[in-house]
């Protein structure tokens, strides 16, 4: 498919993807045990003060036309307003943002610092003790639960060390940045484990490809045959690796925001669903599910421009 007609049509084709979403989320975050208004009010509460709320917040109207109101709020670019904290859904995520999008960018950013020179390596001594070392290092990194791994970087750079501050998110650049170091080496030691492992045998397999071969019989030094045509190959597949892993990066967000006490979405969500507030759960949940199937789309197109031999 030419690439152009792909960009025009391929939004087209994920609208039943998010209508899909939308319904999900719905059902899933009105499945939450508890009522809304009870957990505002308390349990000391009466009833007619539990009827204000739900008449206010649209809670005593039918479900499907409570969903009606959810898509139509969605279409105006709205998500509705919070019953916990009175304000748009939409505004209050936007103050919670960039701590997530720092946390996920910085975790893509230092596994990928990680993971080249670390799969490089392995690929160029293939079969030597580094190799062995590496492989056995990013296999055992699989198995690390996240909140595991946090609470390990915290007993040592902070408890020990006192290097790292152990929660917050800060308010100058470099405080941020201060903050941010141990979450996002957190989540970036998972994925560079995963990436560690696919870029070697990309680039075990693109060290035979025709490319290098021709290369080097036109007398190519084999360093510059390596960085030159071996590395950017196998970063197509790494792609297409970071673009599926997006859904686990965000779901890792929310466990490491609860952990470091990062005022990012994923704190939101998990108080959102303490409280049950339906609007803010369903609103974080909707642009998580709209921010991995983008991340998805613009995979595709970074695929086919850094390698227009594959078809879309």
């Amino acid at each position: 498919m030419n690439r152009y007609r792909f960009v025009l049509y391929r939004p087209i084709q994920l609208i039943p993807v998010l209508v899909g979403i939308s319904v999900i989320t719905f059902v899933l975050v009105r499945s939450i045990p508890g009522d809304p208004a009870r957990v505002l009010l308390g349990p000391r509460t009466t009833e007619s003060a539990l009827a204000r709320v739900r008449e206010q917040f649209g809670l005593d109207e039918p479900l499907w036309l409570q969903y009606f109101y959810f898509v139509k709020n969605l279409f105006k670019g709205e998500l509705g307003k919070s019953i916990l904290y009175k304000v748009d859904v939409l505004k209050l995520i936007a103050t919670r943002i960039e701590p997530t999008l720092v946390l996920v960018i910085g975790s893509v950013l230092l596994a990928l610092l990680i993971a080249t020179p670390m799969a490089a390596i392995a690929a160029r001594r293939r079969g030597s003790w580094a190799d062995h070392l590496i492989r056995i290092i990013s296999t055992a990194g699989l198995g690390f639960p996240a909140f595991w791994l946090a609470i390990m970087l915290i007993l040592l750079f902070s408890v020990q060390l006192g290097w790292f501050p152990v929660t917050g998110y800060g308010r100058t650049f470099w405080d941020k940045v201060h903050h941010m170091t141990l979450p996002c080496l957190t989540t970036g030691l998972a994925l560079a484990a995963v990436l560690t492992r696919n870029l070697r045998a990309s680039m075990l397999a693109e060290l035979q490809s025709d490319q290098a071969t021709a290369a080097r019989a036109r007398g190519l030094p084999e360093t510059f045959v390596f960085w030159r045509h071996v590395v950017p190959n196998s970063l197509v597949p790494t792609v297409n690796l970071l673009a599926v892993n997006i859904g686990w990066l965000i779901s890792g967000s929310v466990v490491i925001e609860t952990v470091f006490a990062i005022p990012g979405m994923g704190q939101l969500l998990v108080r959102g669903i303490f409280t049950r507030d339906y609007m803010v759960v369903q609103g974080v949940a909707m642009v998580f599910a709209c921010a991995t199937v983008l991340v998805n789309f613009l995979a595709d197109i970074l695929t086919v421009t850094i390698d227009p031999r594959v078809k879309l």
